[in-house]
């Protein structure tokens, strides 16, 4: 059995591939959450994505439950579903240090994310136009977190 770090190039392509299309058509996390205490919109004019983020954050900065709902393209939904999993029982900081991270790297400043998940949305470096599509979850959750009310734009 292969694992992510014997693959050759070809075959992590695949998998990642694999893995976008399986969150974009089984969103994880998908519905509207109840018990939200920080939400944030987001909308990509260019393509039509419209999302908004439910997170339950608790006292200490945990984020305990969080959810989405929305339409858009198949890499803006794979993105918001592989946040949501990775986010879930982080501390708001630790989040946010994802969020960087990833933004960073779909915009060409670094090389890699440090996680076999999240890598996967490095294949949307080679269209430029559809970056904004996989970040723009990644910018609704930077609001929730800071209580941001206005809605957030790829534009």
């Amino acid at each position: 059995m292969n694992t992510v770090a014997s693959m050759n190039t070809d075959e992590l392509r695949e998998l990642y591939r694999e893995l976008i299309v399986d969150h974009a058509r089984t969103p994880r996390h998908f519905g509207a959450l109840d018990t939200a205490t920080h939400t944030a919109e987001g909308i990509n004019p260019l393509c039509g994505d419209k999302l908004h983020l439910y997170l339950q954050i608790d006292t200490n900065g945990v984020i305990n439950d969080a959810a989405f709902e929305g339409t858009g393209c198949a890499i803006s939904l794979a993105s918001a579903s592989l946040m949501t999993d990775t986010i879930i029982g982080l501390h708001s900081k630790a989040a946010m240090a994802w969020f960087d991270q990833v933004t960073a790297s779909l915009a060409g400043e670094q090389e890699s994310i440090a996680h076999d998940k999240l890598n996967a949305l490095q294949g949307v470096r080679e269209f430029p136009s559809r970056v904004k599509c996989a970040t723009l979850a990644w910018h609704a959750l930077r609001c929730a977190i800071n209580n941001d009310t206005t809605a957030t734009k790829t534009e």
